[in-house]
């Protein structure tokens, strides 16, 4: 945990903020997600609803600081992510400036997002990259 950090997390996990409020989605994914606090701003919530190559996905993601009991949090922000096809997906979230990078799987995959919020923080391009393919995205926000 960096120097910047709460003890409980908190303050590496308030970066994340600029994710908060409903986003549609455009380029090689189509949709919205919308990002919230749950009460305490411990967890973001993510309620995702997309297509990506003709599929359509719906879901929720939990993202915060694990903390098993009796422990301090964990210096990463891991999700994770719940599908409608049954599939459990983990991930670590960094925020740095306006880079967002999600590795799926934990720091350092091979499968991960990277992108960069305009300066307004009003949109993001970026892309999924993962052995064999990936794709293009970008995210729009719908809210003030």
């Amino acid at each position: 945990m960096s120097e910047h950090d709460s003890t409980d997390g908190t303050s590496r996990l308030e970066s994340l903020e600029p994710l908060v409020g409903d986003w549609d989605l455009g380029e090689d994914t189509t949709g919205t997600v919308t990002y919230a606090w749950l009460p305490g701003k411990h967890f973001l919530v993510q309620h995702f609803d997309l297509v990506l190559h003709d599929h359509r996905v719906t879901g929720l993601e939990v993202i915060g600081h694990l903390r098993p009991y009796g422990q301090g949090p964990t210096p990463e922000i891991w999700s994770r992510a719940y599908d409608d096809a049954g599939n459990t997906l983990d991930y670590v979230y960094e925020l740095e400036g306006r880079t967002l990078t999600i590795w799926a799987g934990g720091p350092g995959s091979p499968a991960f997002y990277r992108g960069t919020f305009a300066p307004d923080g009003r949109s993001g391009t970026g892309a999924w990259t993962y052995p064999g393919g990936g794709y293009r995205s970008s995210m729009t926000r719908r809210d003030g």
